[in-house]
């Protein structure tokens, strides 16, 4: 997050202001993009949103500036350090604005009902040293989407474990699929795909406790797996995986050239526009592993700067924000999970045919991973993965080396954010 990636990891470009009008006190709020053009950018979900607030709220004025993920985390990263810091910022990371002491905790300026609504998994990871500075804004969990007429064209059924993930990426590369599974190790989302793949390995980026274990064993084999039986056979497209992005991969899914990749609930409504038939089934384990595989999870967050005494303001736009209706209306307009109990509910119990294709990812999101959101130093970890992780693969790459390097500096990066 942070140059993390979204929840989404949509990458629009677009920004701009919110609503006008005389006030005595205006919120600046800087806010991410999730949308995939003009038509349906965030921008003008939060329009409606802050003309709502505003016209029960006379007195307080919510001006939005919406960017772009490749933009937003610098965006407010710029304004902090020039002193001109928003009262709200919707982005990817919170833990290094929590640690330099500029948040307000959340239980400074949410009620009672609204902190409660937040399931214990999504709270939790919103914390550092112990209390909660960041408030999870939208989710997504990832399973292992396929084209359905390819897979029938093959003769061929969805993968269990990555034996037979192998075996039908062979069968669709005889039948001239161009992608037969898709892996983005781009700089785009490297992260994300990467995470998926360890935790499908037995291993993770870190241990139980929190300590970095990207070197270990298991996540060793699982690269050395990716580099020898996928890869390096050629089954995974034309595109060296250090160069495919998450973006460009989704869009070949959706032009019915890619038979497997990992996707989160946005690729849903892209595949749907296009005419692509598919299916989805959890990631695939290593054959022999005694547990299944946990979907990776995903969270942005709201984080609220302390630099303008605006706590009350904040507060109560925060309650409006996190209502059951405010959050069901994005989730659904994003394709996304929705980050309160309240609100997942009323999703589970929906008739609404929208509502049924997410449920099997909200069924994932209590038990998903997520991303050690809550070490400081994991801006600077994710970044080094994003930048380093495809060579790993690369036909004379070393992922040995590769993740060693990746751990020695995890490390170093650690220890500086423990001690600065």
């Amino acid at each position: 997050m942070i140059a993390v990636m979204s929840a989404t990891g949509m990458t629009a470009v677009l920004g701009g202001c919110g609503t006008t009008g005389s006030s005595d006190v205006t919120l600046r709020l800087v806010a991410a993009d999730y949308g995939d053009s003009a038509a349906n950018s965030s921008q003008k979900y939060w329009d409606r949103l802050a003309k709502g607030y505003e016209a029960q709220h006379p007195d307080v004025k919510v001006d939005v500036s919406v960017y772009s993920w490749n933009d937003v985390d610098r965006k407010v990263k710029d304004m902090v350090a020039a002193g001109d810091a928003p009262d709200l910022a919707q982005i990817g990371a919170y833990a290094d604005y929590a640690a330099a002491g500029d948040l307000y905790e959340a239980g400074d300026l949410l009620s009672i009902p609204v902190q409660a609504d937040f399931p214990s998994q999504l709270a939790e990871a919103g914390q550092w040293n112990h209390a909660q500075y960041g408030i999870p804004f939208a989710a997504s969990t990832r399973v292992l989407f396929y084209n359905k007429t390819l897979f029938s064209e093959a003769g061929i059924t969805p993968p269990t474990t990555w034996d037979d993930l192998a075996a039908d990426a062979k069968a669709l590369k005889a039948h001239g699929v161009t992608y037969p599974y898709a892996l983005p190790l781009g700089s785009e989302e490297a992260q994300a795909e990467t995470m998926q793949w360890l935790l499908s390995g037995g291993g993770g980026y870190t241990d139980d406790i929190g300590t970095y274990t990207i070197d270990s064993s298991q996540n060793v084999d699982t690269f050395t797996w990716l580099k020898d039986e996928l890869v390096g056979k050629g089954l995974t497209g034309p595109t060296a995986p250090g160069r495919l992005n998450r973006a460009t991969a989704f869009a070949a899914f959706a032009d019915g050239q890619v038979g497997m990749l990992n996707g989160h609930p946005t690729l849903i409504k892209q595949a749907e526009k296009k005419g692509v038939k598919f299916g989805a089934v959890p990631m695939p384990s290593r054959a022999g592993q005694t547990t299944s595989t946990p979907s990776m999870g995903v969270t942005d967050w709201m984080a609220a700067f302390k630099q303008n005494g605006h706590a009350e303001q904040v507060g109560d736009f925060l309650d409006y924000v996190y209502s059951e209706k405010n959050v069901l209306d994005f989730s659904r307009e994003y394709g996304l999970l929705p980050v309160t109990t309240s609100a997942s509910q009323a999703m589970t119990d929906s008739s609404r045919a929208q509502d049924k294709q997410l449920r099997p990812f909200l069924e994932q999101l209590p038990t998903s991973e997520l991303y050690p959101a809550g070490k400081t130093s994991w801006a600077a970890v994710s970044a080094d993965v994003k930048k380093q992780i495809g060579t790993a693969v690369a036909s004379t790459g070393d992922p040995t080396g590769v993740l060693t390097r990746l751990q020695s500096e995890a490390t170093a990066a650690d220890s500086r954010a423990k001690t600065g």
